[in-house]
């Protein structure tokens, strides 16, 4: 029997649907909001608006699109056929924005009511993690993953699809807030963390010394390196009032080098721990340009293989919770319809 299920993502400011068959994904569309950028971060209340705007005509959309790529000739009718074949309805259920989630899983539990078809909740790190399996070449069990985004900052040991374990993560910010606040500090626009990235690959990346935080395991902080950038700015906007401004692209590769050397000091010794040489990353800031080729480099060095989806799937995207949905699918983990969606929820 084939197997073909809708999946939708809402967990913070991305309104995404996808529609996977038989574990390849037809088609992944995503709307993306940009009534934050005035407020200079997401703000919930308009994300759940926006979410209940954008979510029917997504889903619709990524029905079109799913039809168009199964070689069917796109109208109301083909895109009707196929959400009659869909086996089972996934959602995003934790963590993330309550409001936002709540969105994605209303409509889920109604779709999948009306279908009289399973509903799968699906946990939104595990499939960013996942994303690595969407696309060839796919990583072979066990292996590692980085996940990191603006919410978290792991070490993900994999043994199988629905198996994760965390070994290590952030005792405070996470790799995507630092740079976020970074820029911020540099009067960058939000989201300022893809900005870091742009003028970071004209910058010299050993122009500024930034400390690294000395913490035991595979924990990580960053807390402590925003504290210092801040100190840093600080002072020499004290000393120059135009030293940001005539700094700029150093500034962003010395700051963008110490967060990605952080992360990849990590990597680096979860690896050596755990004996496993399958390396990947995901999460919104795996799509960093510095990190992709460090991880790429490191791995080149150490002999490992490294893995890096997509740039399509590396930020929040519905074809991630898709995945995992197939993989729970197989293994009959469906979700009651009184389900509801968590805030904050651990693997």
């Amino acid at each position: 029997m084939s197997i073909t299920i809708l999946a939708i993502e809402s967990s913070c400011d991305e309104t995404s649907a996808a529609v996977i068959r038989d574990g390849e994904i037809l088609s992944n569309f995503i709307a993306n909001q940009t009534v934050h950028e005035q407020y200079g971060g997401v703000v919930p209340e308009l994300a759940s608006r926006a979410h209940m705007q954008n979510i029917v005509p997504v889903v619709h959309a990524a029905l079109q699109k799913a039809a168009q790529s199964a070689g069917e000739y796109v109208n109301e009718a083909s895109v009707n056929n196929l959400l009659q074949s869909v086996n089972a309805v996934a959602f995003t259920q934790a963590p993330g924005l309550i409001g936002s989630l709540l969105v994605g899983a209303q409509f889920a539990k109604s779709l999948a009511l009306a279908l009289n078809v399973p509903l799968i909740g699906v946990h939104h790190m595990q499939a960013h993690v996942l994303a690595n399996l969407i696309e060839d070449p796919k990583p072979e069990f066990p292996f590692l993953c980085l996940t990191v985004s603006g919410g978290h900052t792991q070490i993900v040991l994999c043994e199988s699809p629905l198996s994760l374990k965390v070994i290590g993560e952030t005792m405070d910010d996470a790799a995507g807030e630092a740079f976020d606040k970074s820029a911020k500090l540099l009067g960058l626009p939000y989201p300022g963390g893809p900005l870091i990235d742009k003028y970071a690959k004209t910058g010299d990346p050993n122009r500024f010394k930034f400390p690294e935080p000395q913490i035991p395991g595979l924990n990580f902080s960053f807390s402590g390196l925003k504290t210092a950038i801040l100190y840093f700015l600080q002072e020499n906007t004290a000393a120059n009032p135009n030293f940001v401004e005539e700094n700029l692209a150093d500034i962003c590769a010395s700051i963008q080098h110490r967060i990605v050397s952080i992360l990849l000091n990590k990597v680096k010794a979860a690896a050596r721990t755990t004996g496993i040489d399958q390396i990947c990353i995901a999460g919104g800031v795996s799509a960093n340009s510095g990190l992709r080729k460090g991880i790429t480099e490191m791995g080149e060095k150490h002999k490992w293989q490294t893995f890096i989806p997509a740039f399509q799937y590396c930020t929040d995207n519905a074809a991630m919770i898709a995945m995992t949905a197939y993989y729970k699918f197989l293994n009959e983990e469906f979700a009651d319809l009184s389900v509801g969606p968590t805030a904050r929820a651990e693997f």
